[in-house]
């Protein structure tokens, strides 16, 4: 959060509107009324903004999604002004966070593999990274991936799994090609440019049940690999991510957080979701 100093300059005003006053006046002004102190209580929230369902800009043009719709309960609990800020470029994420650009990072954030970068509010969100394949290629398990062409967004927890956990299938690939977002790897499974599209599964039936373009891709049954989708705020930060944790586990423990989920009900949202313990 942002406490912002303003700094009141208003001494000609004075003299055009009550005349001359003393330089001793003025002093005594300024002592009193000057550095006044206003809380901007603005909750900034990182966000990617072309990955539907949990952060998109919807047909008007307005941010929305099923992370930004916690966030906004959350700000509307605390009182806080909430803003979405996109991440235009996701490997500066650590440079916006650590600036003070954003007070967090809540866009389907993996914790996994980031433990030690973050300090993390409770995960909320089972994730389980997929391949999307079309109908008629013939790729129906991991298996017939063998020598096929995937592609995978550049900088992601399931290109981390595949480097790390799953390195032989990575080895059965005939390529494996990075990509900046997922629209350009959704349009180059469409055109043929690849065989296979790993993604994460609630953008990914987003993209097979809203796109009309979409309607021929496929899901296999077969995941990646499973993780926990978190919200990450800058390291040591445990004040700001103590009271967004404490509002975030009363929406689950009223109902709210299932509420918003089944708005995204059709992209498997709800199934998702982790409860509190207590």
């Amino acid at each position: 959060m942002k406490k912002i100093i303003l700094f009141t300059a208003i001494s000609l005003t004075i003299f055009l509107l009550i005349g001359a006053v003393s330089a001793e006046s003025m002093f005594d002004f300024y002592s009193d009324e000057s550095n006044v102190e206003n809380s901007d209580d603005t909750f900034v929230i990182g966000f990617n903004s072309i990955f539907p369902p949990f952060g998109y800009s919807d047909e008007n043009g307005n941010f929305t999604g099923f992370d930004l719709d916690l966030a906004k309960e959350v700000c509307k609990r605390n009182n806080w002004t909430f803003r979405a800020q996109p991440i235009i470029d996701w490997n500066t994420k650590e440079l916006e966070l650590d600036s003070n650009e954003i007070d967090c990072i809540w866009s389907e954030f993996t914790i996994n593999g980031r433990e030690d970068d973050y300090t993390w509010s409770e995960p909320y969100f089972n994730n389980t990274p997929v391949f999307v394949v079309k109908n008629d290629s013939g790729i129906n398990t991991l298996d017939d991936l063998k020598g096929k062409n995937v592609e995978i967004l550049e900088g992601s927890s399931a290109l981390n799994s595949l480097n790390n956990q799953n390195s032989t299938l990575k080895d059965g690939f005939g390529s494996l090609t990075e990509i900046k977002d997922y629209n350009t790897g959704f349009m180059d499974l469409e055109s043929g440019v690849c065989d296979a599209l790993v993604a994460d599964i609630g953008l990914a039936h987003y993209q097979v049940k809203k796109n009309e373009n979409h309607k021929d891709f496929n899901i296999l049954d077969e995941p990646l690999s499973g993780e926990h989708y978190g919200i990450g705020f800058k390291k040591g930060n445990t004040e700001l991510r103590d009271q967004v944790q404490k509002t975030l586990d009363e929406m689950f423990k009223d109902g709210t957080v299932d509420k918003i989920a089944q708005k995204y009900s059709d992209y498997q949202i709800p199934e998702g979701l982790i409860y509190p313990d207590n």
